[in-house]
């Protein structure tokens, strides 16, 4: 059953646009994005610091007396949609809570980049890290967290980097390009399945044979085994609560340190949204518990 402000929530989208609409305008969606979120309030920080990490344009965040620690956020959107700027409130929460460094990584975008271009420049941003990450604060162990969209490439680096991260904190992760599994079907309340068919294409850039790709579809790779620990957090009424829930239960069996949790009553994408989902706030605290104890 939907929490009524998930219900709410879904009452207020409505009369969006679907994305999969002919001619749907992804430019103008991004811009309306950016200035939705620089209307929403934000915690301060120590500092707030943009770099190019070779190419890669990432944001810095270092909260007050921060401890080592270098938590890599890797924003959802469905690799289509959000930068920076619009994860910008939830990292400051996520860095004042977690009490170390933060650096969000401003990958590119499908469709006009589209796989491997962002898992290439999470790779990138992990060597100028190991290279120039010290005169920043990007100092002690590494952890990534990531959430939809940003959950994947988070699961793809340490998949691609045996060794490298210290824990990782997948919010909701979107996995499966195929939509096999039951919740694609039962759990369409605002995500259907055109939507999720429509982001799959813009980051496969509409090839197919890419579904077998263990960088596009972690769940296949050979090395899950090799992860650090791990949370996965699903949310009760979203397409992709089983495909995140099947992946806890192959770390669980491949000797993987796993937690795994269910948000009853709440939609894909309430993480962000504390000021309209009452659990959101919760999760953000359980994510930094989780990479605090590990970090």
């Amino acid at each position: 059953m939907l929490f009524p402000e998930a219900r709410k929530a879904l009452d207020h989208a409505a009369g969006d646009q679907p994305v999969h609409t002919p001619g749907y305008d992804i430019v103008r969606a991004r811009r309306e994005a950016r200035d939705l979120a620089a209307a929403q309030q934000r915690e301060d920080v120590a500092s707030v610091e943009d770099v190019d990490a070779d190419g890669v344009p990432c944001r810095i965040y270092l909260p007050a007396e921060a401890a080592r620690g270098t938590v890599v956020h890797l924003h959802g959107g469905g690799f289509v949609f959000n930068d920076v700027e619009v994860h910008d409130a939830s990292v400051r929460r996520l860095a004042n809570r977690v009490g170390r460094a933060v650096i969000s990584v401003d990958y590119r975008l499908a469709p006009e980049h589209p796989f491997p271009a962002a898992p290439d420049d999470v790779d990138t941003v992990l060597s100028w890290i190991e290279g120039e990450g010290a005169v920043h604060g990007l100092e002690g162990p590494l952890l990534g967290h990531g959430d939809s969209a940003g959950a994947n490439l988070a699961l793809v680096a340490a998949l691609r980097h045996p060794g490298l991260f210290d824990a990782l904190a997948l919010i909701y992760p979107f996995l499966d390009p195929t939509a096999a599994f039951d919740s694609h079907t039962t759990e369409q309340e605002g995500f259907d399945p055109q939507e999720v068919a429509w982001y799959r294409a813009q980051y496969s850039g509409g090839d197919v044979a890419l579904y077998d790709h263990p960088d596009l579809a972690p769940l296949l790779s050979e090395r899950l085994g090799t992860l650090p620990p791990t949370l996965v957090t699903t949310a009760e009424h979203d397409p992709l609560r089983d495909e995140g829930e099947h992946l806890a239960r192959l770390l669980a069996e491949a000797g993987v340190e796993v937690v795994a949790s269910r948000d009853l009553g709440q939609l894909h994408g309430f993480w962000r949204h504390t000021d309209v989902f009452p659990a959101a706030e919760p999760l953000m605290g359980q994510v930094a518990s989780f990479l605090r104890t590990h970090g």
